[in-house]
């Protein structure tokens, strides 16, 4: 199952609406930088060669830090989101934002609720009714789902996802969180390549210009 996590991350608790934008920032810098190195190689400038190690050294800082929080903090991220799914149950009934992203959640992932679909029969959305949104449904089409009024006991083929969606997230995020930070890390260090080889070639332009002077 192919999952945009990235669409949920305003369901956690730690989400900043700032953090696209810091990564919309990072990959222009990565462009710019692209386009520094064109010139550099062109005009064979040390100057400029410096200048591109320095960004270089940024980005891979950048990159670096990244790959390390992101793998030291995952516990803090699992935390977050269980946090930012009680928050959700409870702004359901009122947020439409919420509901649209909890739905959608629910209807990728095949899960209902947090821990398990009764969960949302506590929330000021069930009302009381012992219900679950039609985004929770296995059934199609949805008015073919009975999941509203339901009774006591779990039914024995109902028509409604069981499983909570805060496992089925936690599970993806450590089977795949290492893999993301290997990769950003692996990413990282090309960038340091790119530090050396720069500095060597701005190296090797000054020699040659002392040796043609000599």
């Amino acid at each position: 199952m192919q999952v945009d996590l990235y669409k949920y991350l305003e369901l956690t608790s730690n989400y900043h609406s700032a953090t696209a934008y810091v990564l919309i920032g990072t990959g222009t810098l990565i462009v710019l930088v692209g386009t520094l190195a064109c010139c550099c190689i062109a005009k064979g400038v040390p100057v400029l060669l410096y200048l591109f190690s320095a960004f270089l050294a940024v980005i891979f800082v950048v990159e670096l830090s990244a790959a390390v929080s992101g793998y030291v903090y995952r516990a803090k991220l699992k935390d977050g989101f269980e946090t930012g799914l009680n928050r959700s149950l409870a702004l359901y009934a009122t947020d439409p934002n919420t509901r649209l992203v909890f739905d959608r959640l629910q209807s990728t992932l095949e899960c209902c609720g947090k821990d398990e679909y009764s969960d949302w029969f506590s929330t000021a959305w069930a009302n009381q009714t012992r219900s679950v949104p039609a985004s929770c449904c296995e059934v199609r089409p949805v008015r073919k789902c009975h999941h509203t009024r339901l009774p006591q006991r779990q039914p024995n083929a109902p028509d409604f996802y069981t499983t909570g969606c805060y496992r089925i997230v936690v599970d993806f995020m450590a089977s795949n969180l290492g893999t993301v930070a290997a990769i950003a890390l692996g990413f990282s260090l090309f960038q340091l390549v790119g530090v050396v080889l720069s500095f060597c070639l701005a190296k090797n332009i000054d020699k040659a210009k002392y040796e043609q002077v000599a």
